[in-house]
């Protein structure tokens, strides 16, 4: 599942729908938008501009949300996690 993936960060948005159109027309039936901390919105962002523009045969299969703990030079930091996964309609 790791190489059907799509690591969202700092780029625009489109960048990141560009990615994941990309995984399916490659043949992916799903993909997993994955992203943390303040990327947690463009990462919604993406899955919705593709739902809604690009692929309206795909839907939203499963959303896990989680704490991630990253060691910083404050100390080890909280950090929100999103994982949202798209698939193709049966």
């Amino acid at each position: 599942m790791a190489e059907n993936s799509v690591f969202v960060g700092n780029k625009p948005v489109m960048n990141y729908v560009l990615a994941v159109l990309t995984q399916f027309n490659s043949g992916a039936t799903e993909v997993s938008i994955k992203a943390r901390g303040r990327a947690i919105s463009r990462a919604v962002d993406v899955a919705e501009i593709v739902r809604k523009r690009f692929l309206p045969d795909v839907e939203v299969k499963d959303i896990q949300i989680s704490t991630e703990q990253i060691d910083s030079e404050q100390g080890t930091v909280n950090v929100s996690a999103i994982e949202i996964t798209l698939a193709k309609k049966e």
